[in-house]
């Protein structure tokens, strides 16, 4: 019979987490994609980024989706470190908005709602009604899980071995502190999380203070989640990381010195019977409430202290600052004075054209050691290209509204077209680490001599790389001549490989998708080669 009561109750932990999923999805589907480009646009001001997380947190109906959403954000160079930690310390008031929800125990109301939502979602034509629909059938099947849950746990506490869990799973708070934090990372769910806490302290299972340590503990499992999803981002992002996983901490662990205090507190301001179902899971909502806010007050202020110091506290080499995925040059305040404002523009525009040829070296050195790390690495830098071309654009565009004088006013256009020629060198230096990769994954062979000349072509095209950037700081007759030449050479590289090539399939000692990259390839070479011709002689015109 325990066996049975164990399923039917993990059948029950099924239902609420698909309430929770398709709740979820409803509530994304109404707010639409102007809650997103509002979350792009966030402002400085940490009280509305705070407001930004708890409505993500609240949309999403999981804190740790909302903070990993965010964590992508900071990689894409979206949002800066202030503005992350002031979201991800807002997700923690909006998981609270789904706890309270939950701590309702509507349980009652389950089966109407259902049936209800069933109906808009399956019976009805309009959009709208059809996203309400899947809302409230979401909620109904979170209230029929939980009632599932609590009806098949309580049996349970009739079980000597399960009763006497306090005393040998978790013998201290902080045991379910971290058992909570496991729980969270297990389900990815801190709403989910709490709602299998609620639903035990429910049945009897665990006190309301062992259930309250389980719920501080969700927040230590909310930075886990994050921290596994900044793997691989960039510094920013771990920093962002870095920081929200020592303030949870800091703020459990004060509670956890004061928590005899601390429920007391929650259960004098709380109108709710402990002994009851109800009135223990109103205490657990209130719990987090009450932490939430708490850690909300300590923090926020000190999230500006905390991104000055960030690269104190969390160096990074110069090579790996020098690529995050935002600009570090211009300021939009300087505007009004287009002088100092196009010497920014120029500035990050060099710093665009050091990352481009940097992202060439590292791809040519593919071709003689493959690095799955490096390669990953690569990629970031194409990232941070685009991203820079798409604000030095937005700023560039900004100042041409500018009053200008006319030799400047020259300037704007021929920057925007060196920027288009570095972001297709970026674009193309990608394409050749895909197809490498591809190669790799496909175990595909290239002939010694083709491996030769590819490698020959690489380094012919990286003279023509440097030569472009080196022709964006000083150009000269001579570096014109030069890169004439180096096209040229390229050119001919080309052709002769095409006719080995040719000769190589004909003969059989090429398969056709060996082929088709190695072809692939040398096209993505002579496109970069061309670009930076281009940018050789744009740049006679650059003053």
């Amino acid at each position: 019979m325990t066996f049975l009561y164990i399923l039917e109750a993990l059948g029950g932990l099924g239902l609420f987490i698909l309430g929770m999923k398709t709740m979820s999805e409803g509530l994304q589907k109404i707010a639409g994609e102007r809650f997103r480009r509002l979350l792009e646009r966030v402002a400085g001001n940490r009280l509305a980024a705070a407001l930004l997380g708890s409505s993500l947190s609240s949309l999403l109906q999981s804190s740790s989706a909302a903070c990993i959403i965010t964590v992508g954000f900071v990689n894409a160079g979206l949002i800066s470190l202030y503005q992350a930690l002031g979201i991800l310390l807002g997700t923690g008031i909006g998981t609270t908005v789904a706890v309270q929800f939950i701590a309702f125990k509507i349980t009652s109301f389950a089966l109407p709602a259902i049936f209800i939502g069933v109906g808009l979602r399956f019976f009805v034509r309009r959009r709208r009604w059809v996203n309400a629909g899947e809302l409230i059938l979401g909620a109904g099947l979170l209230f029929l899980g939980l009632r599932v849950m609590e009806a098949n746990l309580l049996p349970l506490q009739q079980n000597a071995i399960i009763f006497s869990h306090e005393s040998l799973l978790i013998p201290k708070h902080l045991s379910a502190l971290l058992f909570g934090a496991l729980l969270t990372f297990l389900v990815q769910s801190g709403s989910t999380a709490i709602g299998i806490v609620m639903a035990l302290a429910g049945s009897g299972l665990v006190t309301f203070e062992t259930g309250a340590a389980m719920v501080i503990g969700e927040l230590i499992g909310t930075s886990v989640i994050t921290a596994v999803a900044s793997i691989g981002g960039t510094l920013e992002a771990k920093r962002t990381v870095f920081f929200f996983f020592v303030i949870n901490l800091v703020a459990a662990t004060v509670v956890m010195f004061f928590f005899p205090s601390f429920t007391t507190l929650v259960s004098a301001v709380s109108p709710a019977d402990p002994a009851t179902s109800a009135g223990v899971s109103r205490l657990l909502a209130n719990t987090h409430t009450a932490f939430s806010i708490l850690n909300a007050c300590l923090f926020l202020p000190l999230i500006g202290f905390f991104a000055r110091s960030a690269p104190h506290l969390l160096p990074g080499s110069e090579r790996s600052t020098n690529v995050e995925p935002r600009t570090i040059f211009i300021d939009a305040r300087v505007i009004n004075t287009p002088t100092i404002a196009l010497l920014q523009a120029r500035n990050e525009l060099r710093r665009m054209a050091d990352i481009t040829r940097t992202m060439y070296v590292e791809m040519v050195e593919q071709f003689f050691r493959y690095d799955a790390k490096k390669a990953s690495g690569i990629g970031q830098k194409e990232n941070a290209i685009d991203i820079l071309q798409r604000d030095i654009s937005d700023f560039l565009v900004a100042i041409s509204r500018q009053p200008l004088p006319p030799e400047d006013s020259m300037d704007i256009p021929i920057m925007l077209q060196l920027m288009g020629e570095l972001e297709h060198v970026a674009d193309q230096t990608d394409a050749v680490l895909g197809y490498l990769r591809r190669k790799k994954e496909e175990k595909l062979l290239f002939s010694s001599v083709a491996m030769t000349e590819i490698r020959n072509l690489a380094r012919k095209v990286e003279e023509m790389v440097v030569l472009a950037i080196e022709s964006m700081e000083t150009t000269s007759v001579e570096s014109m001549a030069r890169g004439g030449e180096l096209r040229a050479e390229v050119a001919r590289m080309r052709e002769v490989m095409l006719n080995g090539h040719i000769k190589r399939l004909s003969t059989g000692k090429c398969t056709v998708r060996a082929g088709i990259i190695y072809a692939d390839i040398l096209s993505a070479f002579a496109k970069i080669a061309d670009s930076c011709f281009t940018i050789i002689e744009t740049r006679k015109e650059f003053v």
